[in-house]
């Protein structure tokens, strides 16, 4: 786990290799349990200051503890997507530096509506939303997972190789039982049809796959961290809806 938090999130754990990340990806559904217990952990804090402001810091919160990689991903997805050109010619922007009007759109969308459904799980029921934003983490690194497992990389030289080259056999048969799994167990306590949710992740995952094939030729990190950060939107606004 130790190199798995040293490359996915910002906690000072120490560096590692990425071949030392990779060997244990399979494990990814759980660095989102360790990302949004901080999150919790504010978020709790609605039961004596407004659902508005703890929301806010709590989804401020679990972002800067995987510090903000994926967030840049959904950045510069949406740069790429924006240019009506060759899939080359988009893999190219994903690693442009700059940022611009696609970018800015992909922030809003992802993220807006992410916050609007944390305050209202919040203003209703300051525990259920502890326990839905800390589902949604898990499915961030569930659909982050199904992407690497299923999707194919775009570039030999993409960061997403290693990780894509690391499950197989066991592993992967491991890593979506997790990814499976790991969300809906911690949705089982708001009962009802809280747990449905969680098809978030695998359907969120196939959306992204057949943009990403179709726009980039395959998979990148880039790619890989939106899928996580969409995931993490549709199960939030799901759950907004059903709980």
């Amino acid at each position: 786990m130790r190199a798995l938090l040293s490359f996915f999130t910002a906690l000072p754990v120490g560096g590692v290799s990425l071949e030392a990340a990779a060997k244990r990806v399979y494990l990814l559904p759980l660095v989102g349990l360790v990302t949004g217990l901080p999150g919790v952990a504010v978020i709790l804090l609605g039961y004596a200051m407004p659902a508005g402001v703890v929301a806010t810091l709590a989804l401020g919160t679990v972002l800067l503890v995987a510090g903000l990689h994926h967030t840049d991903g959904v950045l510069d997805v949406g740069d790429a997507l924006m240019v009506r050109d060759t899939p080359q010619r988009r893999r190219e922007v994903l690693k442009d530096t700059r940022a611009g009007v696609g970018g800015i759109g992909a922030l809003f969308f992802v993220y807006a509506p992410t916050l609007a459904a944390l305050i209202a799980l919040a203003n209703d029921s300051p525990a259920r939303a502890a326990l839905a934003l800390l589902a949604a983490e898990v499915s961030v690194r569930s659909a982050m997972l199904f992407a690497l497992a299923f999707g194919k990389p775009a570039e030999a030289g993409s960061s997403s190789v290693p990780f894509a080259r690391s499950l197989k056999g066991p592993r992967r048969v491991v890593g979506v039982a997790l990814a499976l799994l790991g969300p809906p167990l911690c949705l089982l306590p708001l009962g009802g049809p809280a747990p449905l949710a969680t098809l978030a992740a695998p359907l969120t995952t196939l959306v992204m796959l057949r943009v990403a094939r179709r726009a980039f030729g395959g998979i990148g990190g880039d790619v890989v961290g939106a899928t996580g950060e969409a995931a993490r939107t549709v199960s939030l606004v799901v759950l907004s809806a059903i709980v």
